[in-house]
């Protein structure tokens, strides 16, 4: 099966020879996805490279249901919005997938999970349903094996006392954080926390404070937690992977994930790296969805694989996604 080969990727050609059989899968089981690559003169038989494969725009998972498989719909995972926003969904027909690409991606980027105390501090999230962050936070969690881990809502006393114990301690603990609760802390307090206690955020302000540049923001949090690196995670309710920074906002992708970048004035042109274009990604653990998808993100690649979140279009800003009118 495809899915079982996904997480199993060694190399740029591995990843390209199955990139290629998803695009079939998913151009023949896929409706959506289907009218889009016809639209744009794209068929099952005229993508011969990993180039040639077209990118469904985000919007899609709006006002369509992005599936590439007969199963049940086992999750429905939503994105946050504001009053009366159109959100996205992600209708997930097998949640071990999902399971298998963050627990995966986390032993790749940080080790055994079991090493860690989790702290989740992801109040906007947890105040709805169908969080696809919560629904990993929760999972890590309960995977640490460790009683000290778990959610922290209104409880900053608390989470401030259980990472000061256990920084004395010297023992390795995540605080994963969305930006705002991060910064409510970061402001009020000056730690000094060895370099066991990670910080990760999640990025979003939520509507609840201004939004910063990722440099304001590493820089108040840095001095506020008194550590030397800010680490980031990248992921939407759109993927089933995540993408992590250690710091200085580079990220990198687990080896079943790829970033490119294409030209904000033609969408279907790719850009070399160092160019700041749109952010397009190739997911393959959205093997049951859809796993070429253009964000509406701004960013730039580098050559040595990593890449950089640098803002979001607009709406005014958005070239080449006419073709959402099916």
């Amino acid at each position: 099966m495809l899915s079982e080969k996904i997480f199993g990727i060694k190399n740029d050609e591995e990843f390209e020879q199955l990139a290629l059989r998803v695009f079939q899968h998913q151009y023949i089981n896929c409706k959506v996805y289907q009218r889009f690559c016809n639209l744009l003169g794209v068929t099952k038989n005229s993508v011969k490279q990993i180039t040639d494969i077209p990118f469904l725009p985000i919007e899609f998972f709006k006002k369509e249901k992005i599936v590439s498989a007969p199963s049940n719909v086992q999750q429905t995972f939503t994105s946050s919005g504001t009053t009366g926003s159109i959100t996205s969904k992600h209708y997930v027909t097998n949640l071990k997938i999902y399971e298998n690409s963050f627990r995966k991606a986390f032993h790749y980027f940080y080790g055994d999970i079991t090493t860690y105390t989790v702290l989740a501090l992801l109040p906007s999230y947890l105040e709805r349903e169908g969080s696809s962050l919560v629904y990993m936070a929760d999972q890590l969690i309960k995977d640490s094996k460790n009683s000290n881990s778990g959610f922290y809502l209104n409880e900053t006393v608390a989470l401030l006392q259980t990472i000061h114990e256990l920084s004395e301690k010297q023992e390795k603990v995540l605080v994963i954080g969305v930006s705002f609760a991060l910064l409510d802390i970061a402001e009020k307090q000056s730690l000094f926390l060895n370099d066991n206690i990670t910080i990760m955020e999640t990025g979003g302000m939520k509507g609840r404070r201004k939004e910063m540049i990722r440099e304001e923001l590493h820089t108040t949090l840095k001095n506020g937690f008194g550590v030397s690196k800010i680490h980031s995670e990248y992921g939407m309710t759109e993927l089933l992977s995540q993408a992590y920074s250690k710091g200085d906002g580079l990220f990198y992708c687990p080896p079943w994930m790829k970033i490119s970048v294409r030209d904000p004035e033609d969408a279907l042109t790719l850009f070399e790296h160092n160019k700041t274009g749109g952010i397009n990604i190739i997911d393959l653990a959205n093997i049951n969805s859809c796993s070429f998808i253009a964000t509406q993100d701004l960013g730039k690649t580098y050559k040595n694989g990593s890449f950089e979140i640098l803002g979001r279009f607009d709406n005014s800003d958005i070239r080449g996604c006419n073709l959402m009118l099916l």
